[in-house]
């Protein structure tokens, strides 16, 4: 009879002892309870990231070009090449008689700006819809840039940029694409002359907010020029 008991005993002990430790170290977990965190995707990312931005005063910008923006955001990030955590986003997908320019701050999700943004005489009237990498073409270029130096140039204190898309944009620098400001960007002009001036290819923005804008996004923040007839090759992969 002491043989039965024995084994009885021993196999109670052992089964409070193991319960005891379980809920007294939260640690020790079963195996058969334990599932392991699935990393984020792209578009998991993406989604918390436009739900966390906000502004008091300014407009958000569409989904779908922000969506663009940060895929490569993200991956110039990982690479280097970007080093801050700001986004300029340019809409060439929206009339340039409304704001289509957005900086923001990827940190907190502040809108710091928004704002008219010109587009190349040779890029379209109203609407963009023509763009080049070419030298003289009078054309704005799309895709991802990183933000440079300052300099002073003939439009006072300009934002030189270096595209970072071969074939795309990588002649920015090279072809003088800056941003600077422009007295043709503004509500005056576009009352007077029923839509935006162009440039020769510069994103020009508004004289009184060019200089806050380039003090805010130089040196190697993520610049970009979203337009529906170019998605970017940045597909959809597991961030960690």
């Amino acid at each position: 009879m002491i043989y039965t008991i024995i084994p009885t005993m021993i196999f109670l002990f052992v089964s409070s002892f193991s319960t005891t430790n379980t809920e007294k170290d939260p640690n020790v977990l079963s195996t058969a309870v334990y599932v392991k965190k699935a990393e984020p995707t792209l578009e998991s990312r993406i989604e918390v990231a436009y739900k966390n931005l906000h502004s008091d005063k300014f407009e958000l910008p569409k989904l779908e070009s922000f969506a663009e923006a940060l895929k490569g955001y993200y991956s110039f990030k990982q690479k280097g090449v970007i080093k801050k955590e700001i986004l300029t986003l340019i809409d060439f997908s929206l009339s340039a008689n409304s704001k289509r320019l957005w900086v923001i701050d990827l940190t907190t999700g502040d809108v710091l700006f928004h704002s008219l943004v010109a587009h190349g005489r040779n890029t379209g009237q109203e609407f963009a819809s023509n763009f080049s990498n070419a030298s003289e073409s009078y054309k704005s270029s799309l895709g991802f840039y990183s933000t440079g130096e300052i300099y002073n140039g003939k439009h006072g204190m300009s934002l030189r940029l270096d595209g970072l898309e071969k074939g795309v944009n990588d002649n920015a620098r090279s072809r003088g694409v800056v941003m600077h400001a422009a007295d043709y960007v503004s509500n005056s002009f576009i009352k007077n002359n029923h839509r935006l001036g162009r440039s020769q290819g510069c994103p020009a923005v508004p004289v009184e907010l060019s200089k806050e804008i380039i003090t805010a996004i130089k040196d190697k923040s993520c610049f970009f020029i979203y337009h529906p007839s170019r998605v970017s090759n940045f597909g959809d992969k597991s961030i960690s």
